[in-house]
């Protein structure tokens, strides 16, 4: 008997990428939830990975979601809709995983700061268990209600969380996060800047210092907002997020040292792949997989530090991160269909 995982917003990128690793799971039934109205745009585009449209369909309600025995409700929408829906799926017996920044957070308050608009279900947010395995895994077997972080939070705290857990960052220099993500992380939602003639041969920047996944990286790396300079930067190319990391280190005194942090650290995890010093990783090898390659180089004359991590922003970034969330939620085997 295979546990029936519906997902809502698989229209999108993150949605078809999630049926199309559901769809290979030996333990899983992907069911389709349309929550759009008729007439709503989006067409079949987004579902292209693997013939979705052969997969069950239901509409995304508390009645369907009980009239089928769904375990676990995916949605891959916008946090507005997250906020709407969440609620309705918990009732019904079902547990949540979002993948929108609907419920990272850990206040309405700060919330409301960074996304511009009021949480409508505040009563939720103490609940919610802030998915990144590799720090939370037991908390995340337990949980109701599933926040799947952020992909560039991903990157920058698997890179950034073990240097402050060491007490290595001279914090008093400051941490610089230079970020830069794939189109397909804006989502599928047309708009002018997202367009071919405006990406294609281009490079831009935007939300300087106010990008709405900053708050992420403070909460699980520990830095505070004065000590990060985040920058978020728009790449001409289809998915993937490459982080170049600044600091300055405070007491190692090698290359090796900061290399031997993360490989302490991260010893055993199945989806983390640590550089030997002076290498660093790129899109490529990262493409289409749930790894993380974090790479470190290191001037001990100075103790400048420079850090990249890199992921696929579809897959360790969203929809392979929240498939590691759902089998240890359901527990299975955490790489299932990931590896």
């Amino acid at each position: 008997m295979r546990h029936l995982v519906g997902i809502v917003g698989y229209r999108g990128y993150s949605g078809a990428e999630l049926v199309s690793i559901l769809r290979a799971h030996p333990h899983v039934r992907p069911v389709l939830m349309e929550h759009r109205a008729a007439g709503d745009g989006g067409g079949d585009s987004g579902i292209r990975a693997g013939g979705a449209k052969a997969l069950h369909e239901i509409p995304a309600t508390p009645d369907a979601v009980r009239a089928e025995k769904i375990e676990i409700v995916c949605l891959a929408t916008p946090a507005e809709v997250s906020i709407q829906l969440a609620p309705q799926m918990l009732d019904a017996g079902a547990r949540v995983i979002d993948l929108s920044g609907a419920f990272r957070l850990q206040s309405a308050e700060e919330y409301a700061r960074w996304y511009g608009e009021p949480h409508t279900h505040p009563e939720l947010l103490p609940e919610a268990v802030y998915g990144l395995p590799e720090f939370c895994r037991d908390r995340i077997a337990r949980a109701r209600l599933l926040a799947n972080p952020g992909c560039y939070p991903t990157a920058a705290n698997l890179a950034l969380q073990p240097l402050t857990e060491a007490s290595i960052i001279d914090r008093t220099a400051g941490v610089v996060c230079d970020a830069k993500s794939g189109v397909s992380g804006a989502g599928r939602k047309p708009s002018l800047k997202t367009s071919f003639c405006e990406v294609t041969e281009n490079f831009s920047t935007y939300s300087i210092l106010n990008h709405r996944h900053v708050p992420e990286v403070l909460m699980v790396s520990g830095l505070e907002e004065a000590e990060l300079s985040f920058t978020a930067q728009l790449l001409p190319v289809h998915r993937g997020i490459l982080e170049t990391i600044y600091f300055r280190a405070a007491k190692a005194a090698t290359a090796e040292d900061l290399v031997s942090i993360y490989e302490k650290r991260y010893k055993g995890e199945p989806f983390i792949r640590i550089y030997e010093a002076g290498r660093a990783p790129d899109l490529k090898g990262v493409e289409h997989t749930n790894f993380c390659d974090i790479g470190l180089t290191f001037d001990v004359a100075t103790g400048r530090a420079v850090v990249v991590s890199v992921i696929d922003n579809l897959v360790k970034g969203a929809a392979g991160q929240a498939v590691q969330n759902m089998n240890l939620m359901l527990g299975l085997n955490e790489t299932e269909s990931l590896l």
